[in-house]
């Protein structure tokens, strides 16, 4: 897919990739995603990260805004990971957020699905996301796109002291 942009089959939306100078959309999104979940307190990133983050020499993401007559509506933010047991990579969905006045109109579907098509072309075995579990709206959305939850695996995560102190029993030999 090019990285110009996309018609959908939604009247006057259109898809676009983010380039350097949307960050600060990103970053308004993220925040309103964030309070949505009520973690806006955990958001610590800023624009500058944020940028080098996305645009900066190793990009860690990508992300594709959804534009409701030329207005930014919504995004999605994704990046690629690997199955061992597949032997492929599969695309992983970190964020997918549409503001409230644009909800209703098919916004989160059609980025769903431009998500899944640009994983199957770019050779990936899955597509995968988190949701919260209170997150009734979007636990119905993606049973109604044919989503399973996976039960059985726990998510597990190592952050802030914890993190510190696991990396500092790396002891790394000097040459």
């Amino acid at each position: 897919m090019s990285t110009h942009d996309m018609a959908s089959p939604l009247p006057g939306v259109v898809l676009r990739f983010a380039a350097r100078q949307d960050t600060a959309l990103v970053l308004a999104f993220v925040r309103e995603l964030a309070a949505y979940e009520k973690l806006a307190h955990e958001v610590m990133t800023d624009e500058a990260t944020l940028a080098d983050a996305l645009f900066g020499a190793h990009p860690g993401a990508e992300v594709v805004i959804a534009q409701v007559d030329g207005h930014a509506a919504g995004f999605a933010l994704f990046f690629h990971n690997f199955s061992t047991f597949l032997g492929r990579r599969g695309l992983y969905l970190e964020d997918l957020y549409v503001r409230p006045q644009f909800r209703g109109l098919g916004l989160g579907r059609v980025l769903m699905a431009f998500l899944a098509r640009l994983a199957i072309e770019r050779g990936c075995g899955r597509f995968e996301w988190w949701v919260l579990d209170w997150n009734e709206p979007a636990l119905r959305f993606y049973r109604e796109i044919g989503a399973v939850p996976m039960d059985e695996w726990t998510v597990q995560r190592v952050t802030g002291p914890a993190l510190e102190a696991l990396a500092a029993e790396c002891v790394v030999a000097e040459p």
